[in-house]
């Protein structure tokens, strides 16, 4: 059974690779923020791997329409972690390195079914789409533009009056966002078509 062009296969498997790397993405997010003193996250139920504390419907659903979506974002309390604006860095990076961590531990799930001779099928393909997820969720978060975390990274390490300007364009941010994945020619897609190579290297196809 087919919808257009997707699979119903392939809409379960990246349902399911969504589920993994939205919810380690958000967890890893609350993890650090409470190891560094903010207890807000563990108070509303988001230091948990069940991804029901995480996932947005209307935001997963989007990522797999659209190619670009959300979870439900980990309420953090920077005057509550210890060491600065630094560790507000430290909570952000959490999520992106989370999918990294995630892309390759599945990478080498991959490798090993492909030395049993089982590369093709359902499980290897729900596999590698997983690596590609968590290689596309990694990415796209990264770029310095609000509200995504490589914001937060950015802030951290900006000085002082750039990093005041850079708050008072955040509510540009979406914006700039739904322009730079709709316009024709956007850059953000020659970013983001880097998740093919970088899964084709860690899965070794």
């Amino acid at each position: 059974m087919a919808f257009g062009d997707i699979s119903l296969e392939r809409l379960i498997a990246g349902a399911v690779a969504l589920l993994v790397g939205l919810t380690f993405h958000e967890f890893s997010h609350a993890y650090v923020a409470d190891e560094l003193g903010d207890r807000q996250p563990r108070a509303m139920g988001r230091l948990t791997l069940n991804p029901i504390a995480h996932i947005d419907p209307i935001g997963a659903l989007m990522l797999v329409v659209a190619g670009f979506g959300w979870a439900k974002p980990v309420m953090v309390n920077p005057g509550a972690l210890r060491g600065g604006r630094r560790s507000m860095a430290m909570v952000a990076f959490a999520g992106p390195l989370a999918n990294v961590v995630v892309a390759i531990a599945f990478a080498v799930i991959f490798r090993v079914i492909d030395l049993g001779g089982n590369a093709s099928g359902f499980v290897p393909n729900l596999v590698a789409l997983i690596v590609q997820l968590n290689i596309l969720l990694a990415i796209f978060n990264l770029l310095p533009i609000p509200p995504l975390d490589g914001s937060n990274v950015a802030l951290a390490y900006l000085p002082v009056r750039q990093a005041i300007a850079f708050q008072r364009l955040a509510p540009y941010g979406v914006i700039v966002l739904l322009l730079l994945i709709f316009v024709p020619g956007s850059p953000l897609r020659a970013i983001l078509s880097l998740t093919v190579p970088i899964t084709q290297v860690l899965i070794g196809a």
